[in-house]
């Protein structure tokens, strides 16, 4: 009987121990649990000392965070409350963006390693001027002139607080990478990686269910500090979306003995490879068609199509009711 129950209290120590522990993924690396979100999510949010909080419209299910619903004006934020106190991290984000739009739809949603969380604003929920790092998941062109390169798109800003996010130019005059990423309504799990190792950022994706990340940009010379913050946010305008965060895996990478004994909490944010900002500037009139703007000039001719065709029959038939009391 004793040995049983003294079987039992071994077991739960060590099983306990065992989740304690980080999870070493690659020499040295370890994910880090205070940094992460798993289901099951009530549990997560139900406690006061959850290392998540939630902003603006942001709904927890037993299956997702929404960020913002398929629904107009809606904005939402998931932040975590835990400053990065190493200089070298990966985050994995499981998400999901989808919606009952064919043509129509947006804007995206952004995930953030900044200094100031918590906080809302008009770029993708968060506000502008900000100072940190921003990954930009935009599945919608605002630009009305003519891109080179298609949507979604997913790019990358650092800020130090200075720099304004262009969100009628969709932030390419301070984008300092990108790539094209066909992420959204998909059937399989869609999956983007963000790597921040010696001052390289590389984010990379698995959108084809294979289980395999294929690159979308890396870049040198990325001055971040430590003690930020991650999160997530959304905002939806006239064009609306299910923004979906399933969960998030963050690893602490092996850094050089410089990195990890240097203090880094006071460095600007800094990106040299990144094209300056340019001035706004104005669509000349006539320059190009919204796809909205399109949308309802092609409703405008459909229902003009119907109103002369129905003239014509009613004509018609009038014609041919006066011929028939003529004879």
């Amino acid at each position: 009987m004793y040995s049983i129950s003294i079987t039992a209290v071994l077991l739960f120590l060590f099983f306990n121990l065992t989740y304690e522990q980080d999870i070493d993924i690659n020499g040295g690396s370890y994910e880090v649990r205070e940094h992460g979100l798993n289901r099951p999510y009530p549990a997560v949010f139900s406690t006061a000392n959850s290392y998540w909080h939630l902003t603006g419209n942001t709904l927890v299910t037993d299956r997702y965070v929404r960020l913002t619903s398929d629904s107009q004006s809606k904005a939402g934020g998931l932040w975590n409350t835990i400053p990065v106190s190493y200089p070298d991290w990966e985050m994995h984000i499981h998400f999901k963006v989808h919606g009952t739009g064919k043509e129509l739809f947006g804007d995206g949603f952004a995930i953030w390693y900044v200094k100031d969380p918590k906080l809302m604003g008009p770029v993708f929920g968060y506000q502008d001027y900000f100072h940190g790092l921003a990954i930009i998941m935009d599945t919608y062109s605002n630009h009305n002139g003519p891109h080179n390169h298609a949507h979604p798109y997913i790019s990358a800003m650092v800020n130090n607080g200075s720099l304004h996010y262009d969100h009628d130019r969709d932030g390419t005059h301070t984008s300092l990478a990108g790539c094209e990423s066909s992420f959204r309504g998909r059937d399989t799990d869609t999956l983007v990686a963000i790597r921040y190792q010696n001052d390289r950022l590389t984010v990379s994706t698995d959108i084809e269910g294979k289980n395999v990340w294929k690159e979308c940009f890396s870049t040198p010379d990325i001055r971040l500090p430590t003690h930020y913050y991650f999160g997530f946010s959304s905002a939806t305008g006239d064009l609306s979306d299910n923004h979906d965060i399933i969960s998030v895996h963050t690893y602490q990478l092996e850094s050089s003995e410089q990195r990890r004994t240097e203090d880094r909490r006071n460095i600007i944010p800094d990106a040299p490879s990144a094209e300056p900002e340019r001035p706004h500037i104005d669509d000349p009139k006539g320059s190009g068609w919204s796809a909205l703007k399109i949308f309802f000039l092609i409703i405008f001719l459909i229902i003009v199509c119907l109103a002369v065709g129905i003239g014509a029959y009613y004509y018609m038939n009038q014609r041919q009711y006066q011929r028939t009391r003529f004879y």
